[in-house]
């Protein structure tokens, strides 16, 4: 189970007003409440609406009780706290339960499944926790914070379920606020990433993400790499985090390594270039022609950082795999990154070179 703060926890379906301890201890010294009213200098009706719970038992009357009784005058108002909060629960528990058909619009069983909600509660308690998972009070306030769609900056403009999509950026807030980062060091980054680039050239996915992850660290930069929610139709976000720490998410989308390795240096681009701290950044792949001006920057500049212009000339007379195995050779990168390029840019179908990518899977699956 990932401990994401909500922990298993009795939660009564009654309130116990202060009153009924009030009672007990009027009983075990002899005294009744007409006695009582006399030694506190409250009205009989006002004691008798503090034992019934109808009158709130405040900090004045909480000390003229301690005198009388002995009792101390926190424990009674802490009394009286405990029996508010427990009628507000009551009252609030009403309130969701009109909003539990709410759910149906969020991805609760994958949060189930990736452990941050629990399976083995009841429907009102069940939303009280994806409440808490997202950090709102009600569904109106998600709304407010999370499924509006100009909170997100879309780099592609593609249809998006926005519940599937605020469920996997929680995510990725969640995990990275369990990294402990020094501070965001810009010009460190941009130094990291040639050696970030040559992390392409490594096959096994759990020796290079380590060493990635290492390095963003190093730089201040905190890298999550979640798995797409089902509908989110996402390859990754990049937004800044109340630390001022940058934070890179990536989903591993269609699974290849080349394609991730894009997607990195784009939101990496979106990091350095632009520092848009008042959006999030959300980037798929399902309509790649766009004209907005950040987009194509973050695009060239991934572009550039795998494969530099001096090797254009040289991309267009790739007609053989051994000739992409070479080029790669040269300039210093995995084979998939050329075949990815070539694909791209229409110089060989979709479905020639594949053999020469690398596809990703997660050691959870």
């Amino acid at each position: 189970m990932t401990n994401t703060g909500n922990t298993r926890r009795f939660r009564p379906d009654y309130a116990v007003p202060p009153g009924e301890t009030l009672v007990e201890v009027l009983t075990e010294r002899g005294m009744s409440q007409a006695d009582l009213a006399r030694r506190t200098g409250l009205s009989t009706k006002h004691i008798n609406q503090i034992v019934l719970g109808t009158a709130t038992l405040s900090a004045e009357t909480a000390v003229r009780l301690e005198l009388v009784t002995g009792v101390a005058a926190q424990v009674w108002t802490g009394l009286e706290a405990a029996y508010q909060v427990a009628q507000t629960r009551l009252e609030e528990t009403t309130r969701l339960q009109a909003h539990v058909d709410w759910l149906n619009q969020l991805p609760v069983a994958e949060l189930i499944r990736r452990g941050f909600v629990r399976s083995d509660t009841s429907p009102v308690e069940r939303l009280r926790e994806v409440l808490a998972f997202f950090k709102v009070a009600s569904p109106d306030a998600w709304h407010q914070v999370w499924a509006v769609p100009t909170a997100y900056r879309q780099s592609r403009a593609f249809d998006v379920d926005y519940g599937a999509l605020a469920a996997w950026l929680r995510i990725g807030e969640i995990r990275a606020d369990r990294a402990d980062l020094p501070p965001f060091d810009r010009s460190r980054f941009r130094d990291h990433l040639p050696r970030i680039r040559a992390l392409t050239n490594i096959e096994d996915p759990q020796i290079w993400l380590a060493q990635l992850e290492s390095l963003c660290a190093d730089a201040g930069v905190a890298l999550v790499v979640e798995r797409e929610i089902v509908g989110a139709r996402i390859n990754g976000a990049v937004r800044w985090l109340p630390s001022e720490r940058p934070l890179i998410q990536l989903s591993v989308r269609h699974r290849w390594a080349d394609i991730f390795w894009f997607t990195f240096f784009h939101e990496a681009a979106h990091v350095l270039l632009h520092d848009r701290r008042r959006f999030t950044i959300v980037d798929g792949i399902e309509r790649p022609d766009t004209d907005n001006a950040m987009e194509l920057e973050a695009d060239d500049f991934a572009g550039r950082v795998l494969l530099p212009r001096s090797f254009d000339s040289r991309l267009t007379t790739v007609r053989s795999q051994a000739q992409a195995v070479a080029l790669a050779k040269e300039a210093g990168v995995h084979p998939g990154i050329v075949v990815g390029r070539l694909q791209h840019d229409k110089t060989i179908p979709y479905s020639h070179f594949n053999r020469l990518r690398t596809r990703l899977a997660f050691t959870d699956e």
